[in-house]
Formats: structure tokens, C-alpha cells, sequence
């Protein structure tokens, strides 16, 4: 599996504008600082929508391509068919086991993928998910390091684990999670 950003959509200037315009300001001008936008995502206001990504796995296995389709708020999806009208293959669709490789096209706004972060990063995730995630993540690190910070797992970003059968993923070592709950949280003031 591979994976490979294809471009970012709106501008940080957008953000800011969007949100400037929700408290009756005018536009204004020049990037907004990394505080600022590390804040606006904590609070996960409606602007950050204004940002979105574009990215295709390659080769992802079709069983891990179905974990990302089940996430629809703020994200499409476009995944290679495995139709034999559309491939030109003519194998029984019945035969085509899960492990199929497929490549998987999204384009998510930046409050669907601190959703999808919270959920895929988990460990009651199937690992193999959770490194494709991980691998689109890094993808976005460089470029966009304020939304690559705030895309956590759900037990930090609540501060306690929510599962019914919770993973114990901390319990053998709360000093790690408390250092990663308070690193979350930086700048959030």
C-alpha cells in the first residue's frame, strides 16, 4: 500500500475569513498564525470545513477500504470497482477475495478527518487500518503540522476511553498517556 497526496483544497486565509465573517468582521489579510489555527481546530469550528485534502491509497487491501467508506460526514470516497464490466475481468465477483487490492481516492475537509483520526487511530482498530491511516496522516504532516496535531485517537481526545471493551492500551503506563493527553491540549488556551 501506498499512499499519495494529491493537493489541499481552500486556504488557511479562507479559514480565517469564514470564521471572521461568523462574528461580523471583515476579511482580512495574510496567513494566520500556527497558534491560531491549532486553536480553531481544537474547537473544531464550522470554518475548518473550508480545508480539505485530497489523497489516493494504492494498493490498499479491499477489506481496509471498506473501514474508510464507512466514514461519510465531510469525506467522498471514490474506490477502484471491482465490477467485470468496468475492469475487464472476467473472474467470478464470488472469487475475488477480500484482500483484493484496490486503489481508494478520498477528499475529506479537516473536521472529518480529526473524525476519522479519533476512530482509525484507536487500537480497538484493526491494525492494518490504523497504518493506512497513519500513512495518509504523515502525508499531511509537512504541509498541514496544526491539523496533523490534532488528529488523535478518541481516548485522548476525550481524555478517557469510551469503548465498551476498552483496549488497555494505557493502563500499564498512564504517565505516556497523560503526556499525550497534555500535548493534545497545548495551545487549546
Amino acid at each position: 500500500m501506498k499512499v499519495k497526496l494529491l493537493g489541499i483544497k481552500g486556504s488557511w486565509r479562507e479559514v480565517a475569513d469564514a470564521a471572521r465573517t461568523t462574528v461580523g468582521k471583515e476579511a482580512g489579510q495574510g496567513e494566520p498564525s500556527s497558534s491560531w489555527k491549532r486553536r480553531i481546530l481544537l474547537a473544531e469550528h464550522s470554518p475548518i470545513r473550508e480545508l480539505s485534502i485530497r489523497w489516493i491509497w494504492l494498493d490498499l487491501k479491499s477489506w481496509i477500504s471498506v473501514h474508510f467508506v464507512r466514514h461519510h460526514n465531510g469525506i467522498q470516497p471514490y474506490v477502484k470497482s471491482q465490477r467485470p464490466d468496468r475492469t475487464g475481468i472476467r473472474d467470478n465477483r464470488d472469487d475475488v477475495p477480500q484482500g483484493a487490492l484496490v486503489n481508494h481516492q478520498s477528499t475529506a475537509n479537516a473536521q472529518a478527518i480529526i473524525n476519522i483520526s479519533r476512530k482509525r487511530l484507536c487500537h480497538q482498530a484493526q491494525p492494518e487500518t490504523r497504518e493506512a491511516w497513519q500513512a495518509f496522516l504523515e502525508t499531511i504532516r509537512e504541509p498541514e503540522p496544526e491539523l496533523y496535531s490534532v488528529c488523535v485517537p478518541e481516548c485522548v481526545y476525550r481524555g478517557f476511553c469510551p469503548e465498551m471493551n476498552p483496549c488497555g492500551r494505557w493502563e500499564d503506563k498512564p504517565e505516556v498517556f497523560r503526556d499525550a493527553l497534555k500535548k493534545y491540549r497545548e495551545g487549546s488556551r
